[in-house]
């Protein structure tokens, strides 16, 4: 490793040579400037640090979860690889069967999951099953509750709904299942034509696709407009901005 030459190093090597003359090399060689080491530590500390930074972002998956719902969002944050971990949990480790068919795997479950920052639900048709199942919300509960952001997708907002979270605030949800998932949460302040809809630390969004452009709008919540742009670019989708452009709404007959 070759050391640059600087004032410091000058005096290292006469403080090499003197101590040479005097069978003391070996104490002196311990003075030379260790710059290539203190780079090669500082360089691990820096990656470390920003292994820290990155966000968590936790899916939650349960048999039955719709793909669309899931994977539109994971997709858009998937492409911020420097500021994003993901990991998909479930109540039970294994594999997790999608309505269409494809299971995902497990990589924590609620009893193992690291802390998040950020935590989706997606919807589906085992939604109806699982907003009966009181260990599950109990364990969601507990986790939205800790997570800074939360987000449901389509009727993901029903299972969020009925752990009383959403209670008094403002969301939406898949317009074609809006009786049932609505009827999950009576105290919710549910809104009938929204693409999605943010409410303090909570993003709900309206059926399957709907969730993709609350995935932008939630990353240009949190780095920015510039970088949900790139994202959506990088994808070639069209990311609806507006989150009141709802035509699903008026085609389910919600609206007039």
């Amino acid at each position: 490793m070759k050391i640059p030459f600087t004032l410091e190093s000058s005096l290292s090597r006469r403080t090499f040579m003197s101590a040479a003359a005097t069978g003391t090399a070996l104490t002196a060689l311990s003075l030379l400037p260790l710059s290539g080491m203190a780079e090669e530590n500082n360089t691990e500390q820096n990656s470390s640090l920003s292994e820290d930074k990155k966000m968590i972002l936790g899916m939650i998956v349960f048999e039955g979860f719709q793909l669309l719902d899931t994977f539109g969002p994971l997709e858009m944050f998937g492409a911020l690889k420097d500021k994003v971990t993901i990991y998909m949990i479930g109540e039970k480790s294994g594999n997790i069967k999608s309505s269409a068919g494809p299971a995902v795997a497990v990589d924590y479950t609620f009893d193992n999951s690291p802390k998040l920052d950020i935590v989706m639900i997606p919807g589906g048709m085992g939604t109806r099953r699982e907003v009966n199942n009181v260990p599950f919300l109990s364990s969601l509960k507990s986790m939205a509750e800790q997570t800074p952001h939360v987000a449901s997708i389509c009727t993901g907002s029903a299972v969020l709904a009925k752990t009383g979270l959403l209670d008094g605030l403002k969301a939406t949800t898949n317009k074609r299942s809006y009786k049932w998932a609505t009827s999950q949460g009576e105290k919710v302040k549910w809104v009938a034509q929204a693409r999605w809809v943010e409410d303090g630390k909570y993003f709900t969004s309206s059926g399957i696709s709907a969730g993709t452009d609350m995935a932008l709008a939630l990353i240009d919540k949190l780095f920015g407009r510039e970088t949900a742009i790139k994202v959506a670019n990088g994808a070639e989708y069209e990311w609806n901005t507006d989150p009141h452009h709802d035509p699903f709404a008026k085609l389910n007959g919600l609206v007039d």
